[in-house]
């Protein structure tokens, strides 16, 4: 595993301040699968959890790998043991449901928002998120619900909240929860000349109602907000 304290020291700082009270949710995404957004998501959560002064959490979007809890369980050494699983929803709303719901033994519907683990990271005041995909039975599908209202409940509980964010050949939930976030960062291979797809990317979201404040190169390099990438 490459150290990368040093770079998200640099990202973290560039990210600046959040308004005085409010917490923040800053979401990594990459416009190719493979980049290294999620190892940024990753280790700038981690960077977090020692700075913040409440807990941070860390949002996986990958509703189908998990693909967070996966990496953080095989380097447990290195973060500590996960502990849950937990209930990740403070008050059952989610940022997905899933169709047809799934009814209880008592005949009740089962809450989306249980479909959403969380496990706190060591003794750290930091939390992972993992969707439960071994609960949908049959056919069972889940569809993104593009409103603020998980996100607001979660601000309540945590000071800084990482959202992992798939490319978009995976999936489209980095562009639909764009507008929800406060801001997003890109992450491009230093070593991908192609600048082409992050800068659509990029356009995708601020037309969404988005707000993109930074670019990182995932070899080290960290340009702040305000970086002007060209289509």
């Amino acid at each position: 595993m490459v150290d990368l304290s040093s770079e998200m020291a640099d990202l973290w700082a560039s990210l600046g301040s959040p308004a005085a009270g409010r917490s923040r949710i800053i979401q990594i995404t990459a416009a190719r699968t493979g980049e290294g957004a999620s190892t940024v998501a990753r280790e700038l959560a981690h960077h977090a959890a020692r700075k913040a002064g409440r807990s941070v959490w860390l949002v996986d979007l990958d509703l189908v790998t998990a693909a967070q809890h996966a990496a953080l369980s095989a380097e447990a050494g290195r973060y500590g043991e996960l502990v849950g699983p937990m209930q990740a929803s403070p008050d059952g709303s989610a940022f997905f449901t899933v169709e047809p719901p799934a009814q209880t033994a008592d005949g009740e519907v089962w809450p989306d928002g249980r479909y959403l683990a969380a496990y706190r990271v060591g003794s750290a005041r930091w939390w992972v998120t993992r969707f439960r995909r071994e609960r949908l039975v049959g056919r069972q599908s889940v569809r993104l619900v593009p409103t603020a209202d998980y996100w607001n409940a979660l601000r309540r509980f945590a000071e800084v909240i990482i959202v992992d964010g798939p490319a978009p050949d995976r999936s489209r939930a980095a562009l639909a929860l764009a507008p929800f976030m406060d801001q997003t960062v890109l992450v491009v291979a230093a070593d991908q000349p192609d600048v082409r797809a992050p800068a659509q990317l990029r356009d995708a979201i601020t037309g969404a109602g988005g707000q993109v404040t930074g670019l990182f190169f995932n070899r080290g390099v960290v340009e702040a907000p305000g970086w002007p990438l060209r289509p």
